[in-house]
């Protein structure tokens, strides 16, 4: 039986996308173009990565289009696209065409994209507004300026015509934020093999073995079980490379009493799992490795616990640096009350970065954190990752903690918001530093 791939979304779900973005841009035009296509030299070209935005409104992914959505009372989805050209699908693959693509995506006009320069000074002069991204430097950004300067010139006449530029963010990033059933279904599905490749990564950390060694196993894992491959560079630092926190060089090997510290996702349908782990090479913890790795386990449940309709994402963070900066004060590493630790942010210094980032089509999904100056309320539909940290890198021992040097500990779990609470879609690989440590010996 003919299956249909996993990044096709089906005109059902496309037309209530775009019913709700048309009712957010009223009389407005959106303009959303493909991603570019990257040479790495001369002509190699790089993995193509399709533009979220693009794909969100109209499940289209080739390079060279351009989506067109016509607000008023029209509401039109205009396309321009690649012709079907047999000598470059030779080379590059087949291409849907006009036809296609008009069908796939339910498209009411679909022209070739050689038509874009004559056709798309009209189409934008019948909107009230222009939401484009700025900043291509290409010349579809060239082609929608000149329309946008036209229709001002006119409107000063008529009345009538764009007058304003628009982040199309203004309206898709609220609109990506909370997730439909669907989307939370291929994001449930992404960490699936999320997990899978972090399980074979486990297996591979062992003393002696390349950190790339480690990051070959993730990711082929990851293809093995479907995913497009990872959805960002797999992290593997090892001892202080744990400390670096995009640490992607993965070029040491793995000393005996390491720490290992794995951060990957898969991407399944162009929806993101997003997963951080970190295993004692020898496996079990030494001590001081172990009172760290309780610390910030600790933090990620009471953090996750707080999770509900209703509490706001600074909450989330509140709890886990509440919890960080007490375990430091344990430690010995910094002097309390726990108060002014909390209000001098001196716990900054060994977790520097924030709890939680949004989680869907894009790794660092869009979508506001505050809004009119307050932390965000979640809602339900929302996904996100809940992931503190503790390390003890070079700029980190300067406020103390030697005998902690070179440990590095992130824990990273995937959350949604339900009516209830929380679902964790990662929960299914251990975290508590007993369970670890028994996973490894099993």
């Amino acid at each position: 039986m003919e299956t249909t791939p996993s990044h096709i979304a089906t005109l059902e779900q496309l037309t209530d996308r775009r019913g709700r973005m048309f009712d957010r841009l009223g009389g407005g035009v959106m303009v959303l173009p493909a991603a570019p296509t990257q040479l790495g030299s001369r002509d190699s070209e790089r993995p193509y990565v399709a533009d979220r935005e693009l794909w969100y409104a109209t499940g289209l992914v080739e390079p060279e289009t351009v989506a067109v959505l016509v607000g008023g009372d029209a509401r039109r989805l205009v396309l321009f696209v690649r012709p079907r050209d047999p000598a470059a699908e030779l080379w590059s693959g087949p291409r849907l065409g006009p036809d296609a693509a008009g069908e796939q995506a339910g498209a009411n006009e679909v022209y070739p994209i050689a038509e874009l320069a004559e056709r798309l000074g009209e189409l934008i002069g019948a909107g009230d507004s222009v939401h484009y991204r700025t900043g291509r430097s290409d010349e579809v950004e060239r082609l929608v300026l000149g329309a946008l300067r036209q229709g001002r010139a006119r409107g000063q006449r008529t009345g009538a015509g764009p007058r304003a530029l628009v982040d199309p963010g203004e309206i898709l990033d609220e609109l990506r934020l909370l997730k439909s059933s669907t989307e939370i279904a291929a994001i449930r599905e992404a960490c699936r093999i999320t997990l899978e490749g972090h399980r074979a990564g486990a297996a591979a950390v062992v003393p002696g073995a390349g950190e790339w060694e480690v990051e070959a196993a993730v990711n082929g894992a990851f293809r093995a079980a479907g995913a497009n491959g990872p959805g960002f560079e797999t992290i593997v630092g090892s001892g202080a490379n744990g400390c670096v926190l995009h640490y992607v060089a993965n070029a040491d090997a793995i000393g005996a009493d390491s720490l290992v510290l794995i951060d990957a996702g898969a991407e399944v349908g162009f929806y993101n799992g997003d997963v951080t782990r970190t295993w004692p090479a020898a496996g079990r913890f030494t001590g001081e490795q172990r009172a760290v790795y309780d610390i910030v386990d600790e933090a990620r449940r009471a953090a996750i616990a707080e999770v509900r309709p209703g509490v706001t994402i600074g909450r989330v963070h509140e709890t886990a640096s509440t919890v960080i900066a007490t375990g430091l004060i344990e430690l010995g590493v910094l002097d309390g009350p726990l108060a002014d630790v909390l209000e001098e942010a001196q716990h900054r210094a060994f977790f520097p970065h924030q709890t939680s980032h949004w989680l869907g089509l894009d790794v660092h999904d869009p979508g506001d954190y505050a809004l009119e100056g307050a932390s965000r309320t979640l809602e339900e539909g929302m996904v996100f990752t809940v992931e503190p940290g503790l390390y003890f890198g070079a700029a980190a021992l300067e406020q103390g903690g030697d005998r902690f040097a070179g440990i590095g500990v992130r824990i990273e779990d995937d959350v949604v918001v339900t009516a209830e609470g929380a679902e964790v879609l990662t929960a299914d690989l251990p975290t508590a530093a007993d369970d670890v440590e028994a996973f490894l010996a099993s």
